[in-house]
């Protein structure tokens, strides 16, 4: 009898908390923080001002340390009371991708530079690095615009470079912060469609931190975050029309 393969989520969270400073002074921004997302899925963080999305989101990315809890991505046990990873700097660069509010696009590289950076740093030779920024701009439907300095781009064309830097590494775990902020609605859905469609593609987990009522209900899945506490809804999952573009 064959044996079905179980398949881990990309993403798990279990009980995780964060406290700054301590005695009198201690602030507790992360409570109990559970979340679950799944190779391929594309799940919406929400949540006001302080509540404690920024600081989930720079503890799952390595960026600060969690007091308490347990973080996994797939099959590795990252966190757990303490990290069970020697090298942060090279889980962030190797297993998780990155996409901000602003590109933060390096002004005086090529589009295909931008891209082609990150894998350079981590020791891939520049021509690979190129052809693997090229086929995430090509398959972004941007490779055209890949010799154009940023300066020459548009904003949904400087995102969607951005969205390549933070997939050439192939993470399995990408978070985007608030990715669509600067978009109009049509713009901003071309977006969440473009993450979804690369989510698919390369089985990655993507956790989406958002305020933004245009693309709300594309989530199939939702996490409210109040003070320091998370809560699970199920989202309308609303299909994006296929000719929404960024």
């Amino acid at each position: 009898m064959n044996e079905v393969k179980e398949i881990l989520p990309g993403i798990l969270i279990e009980g995780l908390t964060k406290t700054y400073g301590s005695g009198s002074t201690a602030v507790q921004a992360l409570k109990e923080a559970n979340m679950r997302v799944m190779p391929g899925e594309v799940v919406g963080l929400m949540g006001a001002s302080g509540s404690g999305k920024s600081t989930l989101l720079k503890c799952l990315g390595a960026v600060i340390d969690p007091s308490g809890g347990r973080m996994s991505l797939g099959d590795q046990v990252i966190y757990d009371q303490e990290w069970r990873v020697k090298d942060l700097s090279q889980l962030r660069r190797d297993r998780i991708g990155f996409i901000f509010q602003a590109p933060y696009l390096i002004p005086f590289l090529s589009a295909l530079d931008n891209v082609a950076l990150l894998p350079m740093l981590a020791g891939t030779p520049n021509g690979e690095a190129r052809n693997q920024a090229f086929q995430l701009l090509q398959e972004l439907g941007i490779q055209e615009r890949a010799h154009a300095f940023p300066s020459a781009l548009s904003g949904g064309q400087q995102q969607r470079v951005a969205i390549a830097r933070g997939l050439v590494n192939r993470p399995p775990v990408v978070l985007a912060d608030e990715p669509t902020a600067p978009l109009d609605s049509r713009r901003a859905l071309g977006v969440v469609k473009l993450l979804n469609d690369m989510a698919l593609r390369h089985q990655a987990a993507v956790i989406v931190v958002t305020h933004d009522e245009a693309i709300i209900p594309t989530f199939r899945r939702i996490y409210h975050i109040r003070d320091g506490v998370t809560y699970e809804e199920a989202g309308e999952g609303r299909e994006i029309p296929a000719d929404y573009t960024p």
